[in-house]
C-alpha cells in the first residue's frame, strides 16, 4: 500500500517562478531518495469557504495563490528512510536557510497518509 506525504502551502504570485525552480530541484531529490512519484499544482479553482477552504487554512494574503503537493512511496518505511536522506542533501540546504523559501513557511501545512482507499 503507498504512503504520501502532502504540502500545502501560500505562494506569492511574484514568486512562481522562484518556487518553480526550487520545486523542479526537490522533484529530483524527493525521487532520488526513494519516492515513486511527485507532484505539485497550482491553484487555478479554489474560494474561500463558510468554514474553511485552501485559502483559509493557508491564511492567504492578497496576491497570494495556493500550491499542493505531494510525493508518493512504497511505504512508510519507505518515506522514513527517504525524508532522512532529503533533509541532508545539501542541494536543499539553501532553501533551509532563513529568507530561502519564497514563501511564507509558517503557513505551509503538511502530513503523511497511508493508503485508505484505491479506485
Amino acid at each position: 500500500m503507498a504512503y504520501i506525504d502532502s504540502f500545502v502551502l501560500p505562494l506569492p504570485k511574484s514568486n512562481i517562478e522562484a518556487y518553480r525552480a526550487q520545486a523542479e530541484l526537490a522533484a529530483t531529490v524527493w525521487r532520488e531518495h526513494g519516492a515513486i512519484e511527485y507532484k505539485e499544482w497550482i491553484a487555478d479553482d479554489v474560494q474561500p469557504g463558510d468554514s474553511t477552504s485552501y485559502p483559509q487554512a493557508v491564511k492567504l494574503e492578497e496576491g497570494e495563490t495556493v500550491i499542493v503537493a505531494w510525493a508518493i512511496y512504497p511505504s512508510r518505511a519507505a518515506r522514513d528512510e527517504a525524508n532522512e536522506k532529503i533533509m541532508k542533501d545539501p542541494r536543499l540546504a539553501p532553501m533551509m536557510e532563513p529568507g530561502g523559501l519564497p514563501f511564507d513557511g509558517k503557513r505551509m501545512f503538511f502530513g503523511g497518509f497511508e493508503t485508505f482507499v484505491e479506485g
